[in-house]
């Protein structure tokens, strides 16, 4: 699929090829994964409409969607955002994973899951796919629901102080060898990983779409941050009236 750049210099776009050319992991510290987070938005700024992602994006947003997903080692989503979304497997297409396999990667990333209280979506069929490779980080003495799953889960307790996203990004790089993670949500989990400087790179597709208004979130949810975030410009596309914007925060 191709899209066509505005910046930094108008031109033709080939979406798979400069993607796959990116390797982010290349780019990841000692200390924590390389970290970008992918939304979609409306053009007066909301994150969903009727409670969802979905309808905000078209077949260009779900290109990039699935394309991000081909290029990192693991995924983070709130477990709000697994259950509205309903979650299935990382990549549900056996040509998506064949492609990762050859480039030396894990057929699937990694899913990757944060909850205080311990209780985690197992109803959704990301749970329930057994190929399916998922951590779920949780408060120590906390119940656990995950014993059952048919998906290959791995739960780490930790100390309710030091279940900080920190911590975990930390725990990511060095016992699951992450070097590059995708935030798809939802607005609390993006908002907080924002507040501990752990997010690298935003990517943004603003959808030609209206919500009218409504009480869906914006991109971030939670106390403001103590200044504001400056965020540099990478590169604008466009196709079909959406635009796609990377940014780099700084």
């Amino acid at each position: 699929m191709d899209f066509r750049q505005l910046l930094p210099e108008p031109g033709r776009f080939p979406l798979a090829e400069r993607l796959t050319a990116l390797e982010l992991g290349a780019e990841a510290g000692s200390e924590r994964p390389y970290t970008i987070a992918n939304f979609v938005a409306s053009a007066d700024g909301r994150a969903t409409f009727r409670g969802r992602s979905g309808q905000l994006g078209d077949d260009s947003d779900k290109a990039v969607f699935h394309a991000l997903r081909e290029q990192v080692d693991a995924v983070l989503a709130g477990t709000r955002t697994l259950t509205t979304e309903n979650y299935g497997r990382m990549l549900g297409k056996p040509e998506r994973r064949e492609r990762r396999a050859e480039r030396g990667l894990a057929p699937e990333p990694l899913a990757c899951v944060v909850t205080r209280s311990g209780a985690v979506p197992v109803e959704i069929p990301l749970f329930n796919e057994p190929e399916a490779r998922i951590v779920v980080f949780t408060a120590a003495g906390t119940a656990s629901n995950v014993d059952s799953c048919p998906a290959q889960v791995t739960l780490v307790e930790l100390d309710p102080a030091q279940l900080t996203l920190t911590t975990v990004m930390r725990r990511l790089r060095s016992d699951f060898g992450v070097r590059s993670l995708l935030c798809e949500g939802g607005p609390t989990v993006f908002a907080a990983l924002v507040r501990e400087h752990l997010v690298d790179e935003l990517w943004l597709t603003l959808a030609p779409k209206l919500t009218g208004g409504g009480d869906g979130p914006a991109l971030t949810n939670g106390p403001e941050l103590p200044e504001l975030q400056r965020l540099s410009l990478i590169w604008a596309l466009e196709r079909d009236g959406s635009l796609f914007l990377r940014y780099a925060l700084r």
